[in-house]
């Protein structure tokens, strides 16, 4: 229940793989793009994605109700082809865009919305490919995409059990097991309380596939979180400042607070760790912080163990206290000073 994504494993038991949304933060700057790229990998993504699609491959330019923006955050650009104009990132951008990646090292990806999208960016040799939450209902999109035979990770805010299953039927369906599901709440920004991230494992086990979380909530915990649930990819909208306006900037993470987030996603896998019991190295040196059985009066060779004698305390050099009810009644074979701990060959027979 794994696949890669340039060389780099991602399922269960792997560093969780961590992407860097850029969407529409770039705020129409081809250099400010660029900036966001190296911003991102110094901040510890792994990976930085954009978005493919033009106003006009995503929607209609109308402006009956139907295409009207009513509510929400993006309610003053009116209509959907308006806020999609001002967002969209410009495919002449998207070579460029790719090549800064290399030089910067950071895995580059986008999610398409459309077949003419998918096209391009097989003619730029893309490698894996996101689908947004809302084209998880977009079946023949999936399918022409899972036709390419590369990574697929798909967000499912939204989508009920049933039409998450169609989804991941339809990338099979075509011969490619190289999917994730990413649990999705699609506000903006996202509630933490509303996140039931206890899905995960779920999720993971209904459809046997990595899992991760596409976080639009604010802060880090949700991320941090779903890595301790299980997650396997983290997916976060970044920004080099929210003072740089653009319509993803009011809920996206800053340098500073992604690299923070990083860094406790880093520190809460090590937490994690593996299965283990008994002492770990860290606690070796206070084995002796225990107790055990001391001499606690003068014994003379040939006395007899009593609990006049001997007593459990800590430290823990002598014999473990679960010899103590054994011990009692047993002759000393030598003499034992006060504050000696009790060792083996100090009395008769065998405990």
């Amino acid at each position: 229940m794994s696949f890669q994504i340039n060389g780099r494993k991602i399922g269960a038991g792997e560093p969780a793989y961590i992407i860097a949304e850029m969407s529409a933060n770039h705020a129409g700057s081809l250099s400010h793009a660029k900036e966001i790229i190296w911003a991102a990998k110094e901040a510890g993504a792994d990976c930085i994605k954009i978005q493919t699609y033009t106003a006009d491959t995503i929607t209609l330019d109308c402006n009956n109700s139907y295409f009207t923006i009513k509510t929400g955050p993006w309610q003053k650009d009116n209509t959907l082809h308006e806020l999609y104009s001002k967002a969209n990132t410009p495919w002449e951008w998207h070579a460029e865009l790719m090549e800064e990646a290399g030089k910067a090292k950071i895995d580059f990806f986008s999610t398409p919305f459309d077949r003419t999208a998918v096209d391009f960016l097989e003619e730029l040799g893309v490698g894996f490919y996101k689908i947004a939450s809302p084209e998880m209902v977009d079946i023949p999109l999936i399918s022409y995409v899972a036709s390419k035979g590369k990574p697929i990770i798909m967000s499912t805010g939204m989508a009920n059990v049933g039409e998450i299953a169609l989804a991941v039927d339809t990338v099979r369906s075509q011969g490619n097991d190289q999917l994730a599901l990413l649990r999705c709440a699609t506000a903006y920004p996202a509630v933490t309380d509303q996140m039931n991230l206890a899905t995960l494992k779920n999720m993971s086990e209904t459809f046997g596939v990595p899992v991760g979380l596409s976080d639009h909530s604010q802060g880090s915990i949700g991320a941090v979180t779903a890595v301790l649930m299980g997650g396997s990819i983290i997916e976060k909208h970044f920004c080099i400042s929210r003072e740089i306006v653009s319509p993803d900037s009011f809920f996206s993470m800053d340098r500073n607070e992604f690299a923070a987030m990083v860094h406790d996603i880093r520190e809460a896998e090590k937490a994690v760790g593996h299965v283990q019991y008994g002492p770990m190295q860290q606690e070796k040196d206070n084995l002796t912080a225990r107790k055990s059985i001391f001499c606690s009066a003068p014994i003379r060779k040939g006395e007899r163990f009593s609990p006049d004698n001997i007593r459990v305390v800590r430290p823990g050099y002598g014999l473990e206290p679960k010899y103590y009810d054994m011990l009692i009644g047993r002759e000393a074979l030598c003499d034992i000073d006060f504050g000696t701990p009790i060792a083996f060959g100090m009395f008769g027979e065998t405990l």
